[in-house]
């Protein structure tokens, strides 16, 4: 008995005890004896508000646990309050405000400053404001809190680290994606709140590009006032000490014209059936949605309890039944979202795997139609309201959390004991409420079902539920260039040829094989090896192209993922997969197009041609070679040669295109000639986006004028099976 005990847990130890020295044996119902007592009284320490005469408001926080100053400035003004035209701009604001640094250092000097004092000095942004905050030990306040004044009234936004945040956000977006889930976030707001509401709009390629320093200047000028901020001071410090030194740093500033809240609809989508197609993926993200509510709404109490007794955790309804009984959700929950100054998404999310989801969003539907036949339940609010209050102390169990949530109702203007409140609003709650609230806001019929996934793998059609409407994801191409005289590089001035790059060309021409053979040319049909190089990763597609000169172009890709055909015509541009046909965006048409007339026969065949030019521009060195340099327009090509004089031989070439980040400067290195049926062409290629090596070409096979069967671009009346 004494080494059973010597290892049992001590919990394990006491009962054994109890039940022993009771005189009688354990019994497993014996827990429900424990009296359980009566939460305490929650008052939480409450922060000392301080205004001062030009409007900032200022929380301080004592604590001294630790020794420590944490601070944060919000600032009214924030993502809605941007132009539709320059979408992103509060974000790049919120990145450049940091790292441009301020008049009397960079960003990188602060960094280093900064570093070797352990602090932080960070700026963030969200829908309806922005931030400034600090973290730092007691003993180096007084340092790091110059940074963050001189931050907020002396930014710089220096202009390369503005062109540095926009490269990081082109790389979001191209990006976007990739993931099915963020995919179905991103569209079911679209659904609820209307696509060009602010809460939903995304930032595109255009829209960053059109940001400039000035925009971020005029911002700051235009939101940083004492009157549109908020600072809250949480930490080891003396209030009256803090007090003295904010009112020093910020009482002789001015105040400022106020910030306006903008005025915003909120359109939600006709309730219906949405369907993002993504084949690369085999389980589905499904998100019914409407509009939800305030929580200066009466119901807001009544709605928390609904939402966590019905799709709140692991003890929920949907996830008891959707889950754990039917085994038809990896993740499940939901409910009527609520926010302080505006509405919430009511939403109930499910994914599952390709093969259920019509099962499983049927088994939502049947779940929704329950809670008028079987509401919800005494003990179902009980555990609710149970799981709600024992998590309520965990949210607010530190003086600077519960400063947090005081900022917040200053900042949206709700009472100051609404944290208190909120207790005794989920305690008073009833049945009657849930079942009042649930019928009031959740109904079916009116949600719109947002389907993310690959459809060739659902069990049944999505339209076997009702008409579905397509969701189109393409990302928006970047603007192109303008040029100096600000007209679009899309359709590029035509330049004059000049004798010297005329006289090039025909000599590019000739090395090729002549321009009468190049003029033979129809059709090409190639074989070759595609190598991508992606962050040091490099992997390979086996492609077979055919092009029928001037506009046809069909490529076959065999990929790990399977194989896969692009076709692109002057009557038509799509994707053929083995289950599906896909149209392609006029983008990416446009951006195959110009690839078909960058082709090197192409451009030899229109070397003679009055509608193409051919400037030289001048030499450069490689090496101890010397190498000429002409640029080449014509229909859909603008780009430049780089041709070795004495021979003729085409050494590279550069041009845009689209990558990663957007519209990129783009390079083809040419080697490995080899001659095939009179002419002579590269069989290997290497490509370069913004100075980096992005993929290898190897040729294994190139046929001039081979047969072709003009039924390979025909597109199908119906997918293919």
């Amino acid at each position: 008995m004494k080494k059973l005990l010597s290892r049992a847990p001590l919990c394990l130890i006491l009962l054994v005890i109890c039940g022993t020295f009771a005189g009688h044996p354990l019994n497993a119902q014996e827990w429900k004896r424990i009296p359980i007592p009566q939460l305490p009284a929650f008052h939480p320490q409450e922060p000392k508000r301080i205004e001062l005469p030009n409007g900032m408001v200022i929380f301080l926080q004592e604590d001294h646990e630790l020794p420590t100053i944490d601070a944060t400035a919000r600032i009214r003004g924030g993502t809605r309050s941007e132009p539709a035209e320059k979408d992103g701009l509060v974000s790049l604001y919120s990145e450049v405000w940091r790292t441009g640094g301020t008049k009397s250092q960079t960003g990188d000097q602060l960094d280093d400053y900064l570093e070797i004092r352990a602090a932080k000095v960070e700026t963030g942004a969200n829908a309806d404001s922005t931030t400034v905050s600090l973290s730092c030990l007691k003993e180096d306040f007084d340092d790091v809190f110059k940074v963050f004044v001189e931050l907020m009234r002396e930014p710089e936004f220096r202009a390369e680290k503005l062109d540095l945040a926009k490269n990081e956000i082109f790389d979001g977006i191209s990006r976007r994606n990739d993931d099915i889930g963020q995919i179905a976030v991103r569209e079911s707001t679209r659904l609820a709140y209307g696509a060009r509401n602010p809460y939903a709009r995304v930032p595109e390629y255009a829209t960053v590009a059109a940001v400039t320093r000035q925009d971020l200047l005029d911002w700051h000028q235009t939101y940083i006032h004492p009157n549109n901020i908020i600072l809250g001071f949480a930490g080891d410090f003396d209030s009256a000490q803090v007090e003295a030194k904010l009112r020093s740093a910020f009482g002789d500033w001015p105040k400022g014209p106020a910030a306006k809240a903008p005025e915003i609809k909120f359109e939600s989508a006709k309730p219906g059936y949405y369907q993002v197609k993504k084949e690369d993926v085999n389980q589905s993200s499904i998100h019914m949605v409407g509009l939800g509510t305030t929580r200066d709404n009466p119901d807001y109490y009544a709605i928390e309890v609904f939402n966590e007794a019905f799709g709140g955790g692991f003890s929920a309804r949907l996830m008891q039944s959707l889950r754990t009984a039917q085994g038809l959700a990896y993740s499940v929950g939901g409910g009527i979202g609520t926010r302080f100054d505006h509405p919430g998404i009511l939403q109930l999310v499910i994914g599952t795997k390709s093969s259920t989801t019509i099962e499983a969003i049927q088994g939502l539907y049947a779940e929704i139609d329950k809670l008028k036949t079987n509401p919800i339940s005494n003990d179902e609010i009980k555990r609710a309201k149970d799981t709600i209050l024992n998590n309520f102390v965990f949210n607010f169990d530190t003086p600077d959390k519960v400063l947090r949530e005081r900022m917040a109702y200053e900042y949206y203007g709700y009472p100051a004991d609404f944290l208190e409140r909120y207790r005794a609003g989920i305690e008073k709650v009833t049945t009657a409420n849930v079942a009042r609230v649930v019928s009031k806001y959740l109904h079916k019929d009116d949600l719109a079902v947002l389907v993310a996934g690959n459809a060739a793998e659902f069990d049944k059609p999505l339209s076997t539920l009702g008409p579905v409407n397509d969701v189109d994801i393409t990302i928006p191409p970047p603007p192109r260039e303008k040029s100096a005289a600000g007209s679009s590089a899309e359709k590029p001035e035509k330049k004059e040829s000049n004798p010297e790059g005329l006289a090039l060309a025909a000599k590019v021409a000739q090395a090729f094989g002549g321009e009468a053979k190049l003029k033979d040319v129809k059709s090409l049909r190639s074989a070759f090896t595609l190598t991508q190089k992606v962050a040091g990763d490099s992997g390979t597609i086996q492609i077979e192209s055919t092009i029928v000169f001037p506009d046809s172009l069909r490529a076959d890709l065999e990929t790990a993922r399977g194989k896969f055909s692009m076709i692109v015509t002057p009557e038509a541009a799509f994707g053929l997969s083995e289950n599906e046909v896909q149209d392609m965006p006029s983008s990416r048409k446009k951006e195959t197009m110009e690839q078909v007339h960058r082709d090197l026969v192409y451009l030899g065949q229109h070397v003679g041609d009055p509608e193409f030019s051919f400037t030289a521009v001048g030499k450069e060195k490689d090496g101890n070679d010397e190498v000429a340099i002409v640029d080449v327009s014509g229909r859909d090509v603008n780009m430049r040669w780089f041709v070795d004089p004495r021979t003729g031989r085409l050494l590279r070439e550069t041009y845009k295109s689209i990558g990663p980040r957007g519209l990129e400067d783009s390079e083809t290195d040419f080697s490995d000639w080899k001659s095939v049926d009179g002419l002579n062409l590269p069989f290997h290629r290497v490509n370069k986006q913004s100075g980096n090596e992005s993929s290898s070409v190897d040729f294994s096979k190139i046929e001039i004028n081979p047969i072709v069967d003009p039924r390979i671009f025909q597109k199908p009346a119906t997918p293919a099976k």
